[in-house]
């Protein structure tokens, strides 16, 4: 099973509170609240019904707070930039100051951006300095100026539940951000902390308490609100008004009346009335399930607090921590601590193991983590040392803020987070444990301080947290058993022999002959061509071909399409590992594709492109890359939907030069030119060494009970190219190749991922593969070199041919530098 440990990113939602909602929504007809009939009374009545809920959840009252329905927390914040009544620079009257905590979220931060724009300065707060701050002078507490200081509950990075106390002792003058005269008003960022823990907003009267509900109930996803202190509500100003906002206004000249009320001012146009009234569903299963708030923030810190203690004592044999944890706290007290664990995973020299790579570990073992830096860079950069100026360079080295480049110069750009959640059980906390043991330490390190984990039963949890492990089913997750794989079916080995005409051979012999040879490695055997592969479908079976002509995107119909889901999204082996069992052959005579599978009747494709005739063209995502395709038709789409046992269909890359082609510039190549690329995830090419796999199946092997041949692992990692060197991983010293008279260009390693640990002939996965390849790699993951060509201008097709003599030039620089693309490097 899943074991879900991002509960801070978004809570589960359970199957009782999906059935209470959809049970309410076949039994009710909801119409919109703005009209006037039975329907939208009903709506109208029972939006205001939840907006009673939601501040009775919060212990207080429409006589202080006023709910503003938006769709988030992050739509929240921004209302509050806007409205709030800032004085600018430039007037009479003493300014206004924007202070926010630099330990907040992106979308606190952001705020500046409007405040700029009204002439208001923003000034970081360091947590530390706030501590330090002192108390307004009796002079300045006549100046009326209004002030903003925004602060987060809990730090999301870490976890810290900042003092709630705080919010009085601001607003009292008994503490001041900066010194300025001016009243000071609060706004408690709750969405990290509301999802664990109590608020209690009849003591702690926060001015603005911006929140979304997924993060308490996991379910609807597109509804937050803006909880406002009803002693500043009046005086928050608007520009704008949507439909529903108007008490009276005039089309024709400049009149407008705003309604009465604070919520429907500020709720521009129609409230997402469904969503909310799941919201009231979501109180109902949250206290039966759990038995309220206090409970939950009881059963998550117990988990945080052992785990924590667990992690902290993992070492080493030379006495090296595991982990570093990031925390200001020793997770002895649930007031001051939330269950967020922040860390970086350490070898045993001390070195960070990047961020990445222990993702990719966590997802072999079905662990879902968070990391990066949370859309948090203050309290990243606080935590793990990063300077402004780091921050600036690292973005000019290629890092952006999501991407996969955890380390640069030896030092991590990110973290790991895990949080736990009321569904969350002492068997996750154990899991997860066990992955990291498993994962770093040898067996002789395990006996350290550490055998006893796997010992531990759910009865080690403190009382009164028992009943949450079995309080609900979990929704429905996607779950493949290798009793549903058809693990006798072999992949058909096709090999394809492709000539090109008679009068065009001599040209391509006297094209090979005037090739110059470059300045290469010297001495050594010569290098050729092992093997050829094309994917014609994306994820799917390889199609081993001996000579095979090239296109403008590479090996002419390499991944020309791919599979997606009813939702149009690309389904690759990772989620739907069975795609590799399907075997794709190009026939080119025939000038159709014919694709066979275990207990299917073989089914043929055209190879003709149809975007320009019938076919609808649509868009769709490889890789967070927008593509252009069209749909392969109805009866393709029942043999895969029959074939993997649920609706999809088969899409193409659409040829249509009407529309931008997918490109990639690449270093190197002439910056006039842009490198189409076809359904691939990011080069044209992936190249391999035997020497290589050779040197890696010896260290599996040793890991492994039953050996792997070396054509099964050659084909789990699906390269286009496999060469044979004499030295193994010297490919990774190569700037460029020549082969034949095709000249690549190397754009950078491949960093790979799960699908390695997939046998492509039977679809069983073996997580040993990917952990095998990082303890032999020294923690990364490389294998393999993305090439890139630039498009041929000759008169004649060029060729790509098994036996070819391959020409590399060496690199002045030999450490190649990681693809700066976001996404993981899989060849699909």
């Amino acid at each position: 099973g899943i074991t879900y440990l991002d509960h801070a990113g978004s809570a589960l939602y359970p199957e009782s509170l999906l059935k209470a909602f959809t049970d309410d929504l076949r039994n009710s007809v909801y119409g919109n609240p703005h009209s006037q009939n039975i329907s939208s009374k009903l709506t109208y009545d029972t939006v205001e019904h939840v907006r009673y809920r939601i501040l009775q959840h919060f212990h207080t009252t429409s006589e202080d707070y006023t709910i503003i329905f938006t769709s988030g927390c992050t739509a929240a914040l921004k209302l509050i930039a806007e409205s709030f009544p800032w004085i600018p620079e430039g007037t009479k009257q003493p300014s206004s100051r924007f202070c926010y905590l630099t330990d907040s979220h992106t979308s606190v931060v952001g705020m500046r951006g409007i405040t700029a724009s009204k002439n208001v300065l923003s000034v970081p707060i360091k947590p530390k300095e706030i501590l330090l701050a002192k108390s307004r002078l009796p002079e300045e507490q006549n100046c009326t100026t209004p002030h903003l200081f925004s602060y987060p509950a809990q730090s999301n990075f870490s976890g810290t539940k900042y003092p709630l106390s705080w919010i009085q002792d601001i607003k009292s003058g008994k503490l001041c951000p900066i010194k300025i005269p001016g009243e000071w008003f609060v706004l408690l960022d709750a969405a990290s902390y509301v999802s664990s823990s109590p608020l209690d907003l009849g003591v702690h009267q926060a001015d603005f308490i911006p929140i979304s509900f997924y993060k308490i109930f996991g379910f609807p996803t597109g509804i937050g609100a803006l909880l406002v202190n009803n002693r500043i509500a009046p005086f928050l100003r608007k520009t704008y008004f949507g439909g529903g906002t108007a008490a009276a206004y005039l089309a024709g000249e400049d009149f407008y009346f705003p309604r009465k009320s604070i919520a429907e001012r500020f709720e521009d146009g129609t409230v997402s009335f469904l969503d909310i009234i799941a919201l009231k569903h979501g109180f109902d299963v949250l206290e039966k399930l759990t038995g309220g708030m206090e409970k939950i923030k009881q059963h998550t810190f117990a988990l945080a607090h052992y785990t924590y203690t667990m992690l902290s004592n993992l070492k080493y044999a030379n006495g090296a921590p595991v982990v570093r944890i990031y925390s200001d706290t020793d997770f002895s007290n649930p007031d001051v601590q939330g269950p967020i664990i922040n860390f970086n995973v350490l070898d045993e020299n001390g070195e960070v193991i990047g961020f990445s790579q222990v993702d990719k570990m966590a997802s072999l073992h079905n662990i879902h983590v968070r990391t990066g830096c949370f859309c948090n860079t203050g309290a990243c950069q606080m935590y793990l040392d990063i300077s402004n100026e780091d921050i600036q360079r690292n973005l000019q080295a290629g890092h952006v803020c999501g991407d996969n480049i955890d380390v640069v110069d030896g030092r991590p750009t990110g973290s790991v987070r895990i949080s736990f959640g009321y569904m969350s059980s002492f068997e996750d906390a154990q899991t997860f444990l066990n992955f990291i043991i498993a994962t770093t330490l040898s067996k002789s390190d395990i006996e350290i301080p550490f055998q006893s984990v796997t010992k531990l039963t759910t009865e080690s949890v403190p009382d009164g947290h028992s009943s949450f492990n079995n309080a609900d089913k979990l929704s429905p997750m996607l779950q493949i058993s290798d009793g549903e794989l058809r693990n006798n079916l072999s992949v058909t080995r096709t090999t394809v022999n492709w000539q090109p005409p008679e009068t065009e051979t001599e040209s391509i012999r006297a094209a090979v002959s005037e090739t110059a040879v470059p300045t290469c490695r010297k001495g050594g055997k010569p290098i050729t061509v092992a093997n050829i592969y094309l994917y014609p479908i994306k994820s799917c079976s390889a199609f081993e071909v001996t000579e095979w002509p090239v296109g403008n995107q590479g090996l002419l119909y390499d991944r020309n399409w791919m599979v997606v889901n009813q939702n149009g999204v690309c389904m690759t082996q990772k989620q739907e590992p069975r795609l590799c069992l399907v075997n794709p052959s190009i026939d080119l005579k025939q000038k159709i594709m014919v694709i066979q599978a275990e207990g299917m009747d073989p089914i043929s494709v055209s190879l003709e492109d149809k975007s320009e005739k019938e076919a609808v063209i649509c868009e769709s995502k490889v890789c967070s890359h927008r593509v252009k395709t069209y749909d392969c038709g109805e009866r393709i789409a029942d043999w895969f939907s029959v074939f993997l046992g649920h609706p999809c269909r088969l899409i193409r890359q659409s040829s249509d030069m009407k529309s931008k082609p997918r490109q990639k510039n690449t270093k190197g190549l002439s910056s006039a030119t842009n490198i189409s690329l076809s359904l691939v995830n990011e080069a044209q090419y992936l190249l391999i060494n035997v020497a290589s796999i050779l040197q890696l199946k010896e260290h599996i092997s040793a890991r492994l009970e039953e050996p792997l041949e070396v054509e099964e692992l050659i084909r789990r990692f699906r390269a286009n190219i496999v060469v044979s060197a004499p030295e193994s991983f010297e490919e990774e010293e190569w700037a460029e190749i020549s082969i034949g008279a095709l000249q690549f260009q190397v754009v950078g390693p491949c960093s790979r991922c799960q699908i390695i640990c997939i046998d492509q002939q039977s679809g069983e996965r073996n997580k040993e593969i990917l952990q095998s390849l990082s303890a032999a790699r020294g923690r990364k993951t490389n294998f393999g070199i993305y090439l890139m060509n630039q498009p041929s201008h000759s008169s004649f097709s060029t060729v790509l041919s098994v036996g070819s003599q391959v020409l590399p030039v060496l690199k002045e620089n030999t450490e190649i530098q990681p693809p700066t693309s976001s996404e993981e490097k899989c060849s699909g």
